[in-house]
């Protein structure tokens, strides 16, 4: 390394790259490319002197560089919903852990519930050379998994199924979860339910709301025995929307689904604010169990999901459809929910204390 006049090193002013490497190792700059590439192929002696020239020069390989000669990279994307649902942070958990055995990192990216700014996102993915790309897609026709794979991308679908047998999939029965939420209501002694959910286009709302009528016909109830309140946005201050329209509708009904944690949160609150007693006037339920809901004021009732095992499975599908060329069997995963019952959804209307 290069001096200045008192004898300390000089600043590095550019990129140092394989050549100055190579000079300062005093070997050709193809040895040190096979030190980095194919280390075995290179004399312990000859390694050790190009790895210290390495860290004494700051060197930092250009990855831009390996993934355009090697036509794809060793990152995969991973695409969600909503980066601030800690659903999705339990989920990336699983997606980061799994990867990173495997060698790979992640690209973590959001839709915000939006079909444009999915396509967006997606574009960057392919810019950037991903592996492959775990996504949950906005809509629910499959046509942005198609493209994907049409330009050579393996597509895993995340918290969302697919009829399809030549596409993996891992997801959640929300039918089942959203009759397990509806039913536990309905036992509580509610006979009039509302459902707070979050943009229809989501297919995890579509199939909730599918569960809780499932419930209601089961305790021989009509449609007219639930009653929808859609939000533009899965958060708590949707929740305190859909909870602040409630009110000025009048008569609240007995209990209220909502479609996730985060609205149900936003949903008590509001409520506790205008002197509801819950669950004494009206029971609560959410969806997802996030660590948040057993700490709520009171404490939230919710249909739990294997958040974890969703990302580390959907991760090793992937992995495996992008390292076996030709021998990758697809399939389908769906889990099962499970129901947590606390305090919010024992009502006394009519039914359990």
């Amino acid at each position: 390394m290069s001096t200045d006049d008192t004898g300390r090193p000089e600043p590095l002013s550019r990129t140092v790259g394989i050549k100055q490497v190579a000079a300062h190792a005093g070997v050709s700059p193809g040895t040190v490319s096979n030190v980095l590439n194919r280390p075995e192929r290179v004399a312990v002696a000859t390694r050790t002197r190009v790895e210290q020239a390495i860290r004494e020069l700051g060197f930092v390989r250009n990855g831009s560089a390996s993934t355009l000669r090697a036509g794809h990279s060793s990152t995969i994307g991973l695409m969600v919903l909503d980066l601030a649902n800690p659903f999705f942070t339990d989920v990336a958990r699983g997606v980061e852990e799994a990867a990173s055995e495997r060698g790979y990192a992640v690209i973590l990216s959001s839709s915000g519930e939006s079909d444009e700014r999915e396509q967006r996102n997606l574009r960057v993915f392919a810019e950037q050379r991903v592996r492959g790309v775990l996504l949950t897609p906005v809509g629910d026709d499959g046509e942005t998994a198609d493209r994907l794979r049409d330009r050579g991308v393996p597509v895993v679908l995340l918290d969302h199924p697919t009829p399809r047998a030549n596409q993996c999939s891992v997801a959640v029965d929300d039918v089942a979860g959203g009759e397990l939420a509806a039913g536990e209501l309905l036992e509580a002694g509610a006979r009039t339910l509302a459902f707070v959910t979050g943009p229809t286009v989501l297919r995890q709302c579509a199939d909730r709301r599918k569960g809780a009528l499932r419930a209601l016909r089961a305790a021989g109830l009509g449609r007219d025995a639930l009653r929808e309140v859609a939000v533009g946005a899965m958060n708590a201050r949707g929740g305190q929307e859909a909870a602040r329209r409630l009110l000025e509708a009048g008569a609240l009904p007995d209990a209220i689904f909502c479609a996730n944690d985060l609205l149900a949160l936003g949903v008590l609150r509001v409520l506790l604010q205008a002197g509801i007693k819950v669950p004494g006037d009206v029971a609560l339920i959410g969806y997802d169990d996030i660590e948040f809901s057993a700490a709520a004021a009171v404490p939230l009732s919710s249909v739990r999901q294997p958040t974890y095992q969703l990302g580390r499975i959907a991760t090793e599908l992937l992995l495996e459809e992008c390292d076996e060329s030709g021998g990758h069997a697809h399939q389908q995963v769906m889990f099962q929910p499970e129901l947590v019952v606390r305090e919010s959804s024992r009502s006394a209307i009519g039914g359990a204390p």
